[in-house]
């Protein structure tokens, strides 16, 4: 679907999967300040929304999936990740069961590979797995002064037809731009953007947000659980702060390297209205933290996210 919102005066479409909403509505560095002050909305109604119904639907999520969801109760959001036997990440998504069905949104174009994985594993089960097209989604941050202890912020499952009347009463509407800049500074990563195929959970923020490390037997667990126990996981994930004197960005998927040699790849980037232009690299594990590193010509500065020595997040502590 096109958004509605590319119409609203001063929008601008984004890049790439982003495209059909809008990057922004005029200034980027303004509407992240609207965000920040807890005001404001993201369009994000280009992501796929997937609808999981049916009496058996959480124990069989729980038992194919990363996350703990047997017992999720009611209108309590989660992150969840669907591993390959080996460990690496297939799938990422994020949501929402209201007693009578889950919903979750992921990456633009990723939802029916999502829906069709989940049909293959139904068996016998009672479950019904469906892309939802008359659903999208939105995004409101938290209120000024929120306990740092309570999300950053909240998703809206929005019927498609009532999208505009949802901006008139959620105020001011902000770009795409804002929102990344915001998620890159909370170190949460995007499947298939910021990740690879080789990419594990132990890698990356998801192993704080995404992965219950105390549930029983999934698809990939072994690799989660030696890799925790044992630290040092072959990549880790870091913030990049970047020269801005050349005004640009990299693109996704750019080398990064350290004195002539790639160490590893950036991936989303963006320009925080205090902290400058940021991005999201994953590098090898070995590469010195304090190394300055070579990003599509541009130099760059590393903030730990997920540290080198043990794979445990150094931004706040696991569950």
């Amino acid at each position: 679907m096109t958004s509605p919102f590319l119409s609203f005066p001063g929008a601008v479409a984004g890049d790439g999967i982003d495209a059909p909403v809008p990057a922004h509505y005029g200034s980027f560095n303004v509407e992240q300040r609207t965000l920040v002050s807890g005001d404001g909305f993201v369009d994000l109604s280009h992501r796929d929304v997937v609808r999981v119904s049916g009496p058996d639907r959480l124990t069989w999520l729980h038992s194919l999936t990363t996350q703990h969801l047997a017992q999720l109760p009611p209108k309590q959001w989660t992150q969840v990740l669907v591993l390959s036997p080996q460990g690496h990440v297939e799938h990422h998504f994020a949501g929402v069961d209201d007693g009578e069905a889950f919903l979750a949104h992921t990456e633009p174009g990723a939802g029916q590979a999502l829906v069709d994985f989940l049909d293959r594993m139904r068996f016998m089960l009672r479950v019904e797995v469906t892309l939802v097209e008359d659903l999208a989604v939105c995004w409101r941050p938290s209120p000024a002064g929120t306990p740092e202890t309570e999300a950053v912020g909240t998703y809206d499952f929005v019927p498609t037809d009532r999208l505009e009347a949802y901006a008139a009463a959620a105020g001011p509407a902000c770009g795409l731009m804002a929102f990344e800049a915001l998620r890159i500074e909370r170190g949460e990563v995007r499947l298939g953007l910021d990740t690879d195929h080789r990419t594990i959970p132990n890698e990356t923020t998801w192993l704080r947000d995404a992965v219950h490390l105390d549930k029983g037997c999934y698809r990939g667990q072994e690799t989660v659980a030696r890799v925790n126990n044992l630290g040092r996981p072959p990549r880790r994930q870091t913030m990049l702060h970047l020269d801005g004197s050349e005004n640009r960005l990299p693109a996704i998927g750019s080398e990064v390297t350290l004195n002539g040699k790639v160490v590893g790849f950036v991936g989303t980037s963006a320009r925080h209205h205090e902290l400058g232009p940021i991005a999201v690299a994953m590098l090898k594990r070995s590469v010195d933290t304090s190394a300055e590193l070579l990003v599509d010509g541009m130099s760059a500065a590393q903030e730990v996210v997920v540290d080198p020595e043990i794979g445990l997040h150094v931004r706040r502590p696991l569950r």
